[in-house]
């Protein structure tokens, strides 16, 4: 699994790391496991709605952050779980931009085993990093 909880780092609130090959997977992996932390099963969300959603940021722990808090920010204002199949991060200017396509369905208790709501990414320990393994950041969200 490309991403593991993490039980030591946080009593009240749930983290993760999430590693992949590339900054665009890495966000990927990363935005499965918030999604997975509200939802038992990935495979039970339907892609019934699209959302495609632009983020600009000065640095990739920005960006990252920025990117969760749109997953949180449609389940929260919306009613939707959503997974991100489909990232991608382009530079210019010093700044860098996220282009998500986005897709799931409404919360429905009778279709998806629910698990912990997620208020928030926090920046306690929140980070992204580079090494000749991968990508990798750690995350804890306040539950």
């Amino acid at each position: 699994m490309p991403y593991r909880y993490l039980g030591d780092i946080a009593i009240a609130d749930i983290a993760f790391e999430a590693q992949a090959n590339t900054r665009e997977a890495l966000f990927v992996e990363a935005g499965n496991a918030l999604t997975n932390v509200m939802v038992e099963d990935l495979q039970s969300i339907h892609p019934v709605e699209h959302r495609n959603f632009h983020i600009k940021a000065r640095d990739l722990e920005r960006l990252l952050f920025e990117f969760l808090q749109v997953l949180i920010f449609y389940k929260d204002a919306e009613q939707l779980l959503l997974t991100v199949p489909k990232v991608s991060i382009t530079e210019k200017d010093d700044n860098l931009f996220l282009n998500a396509e986005a897709a799931g369905e409404r919360i429905n208790p009778e279709t998806h085993e629910l698990n912990a709501d997620v208020k928030a990414v926090t920046l306690h320990r929140f980070h992204v990093r580079h090494d000749p393994e991968g990508w990798k950041t750690t995350v804890v969200l306040d539950v």
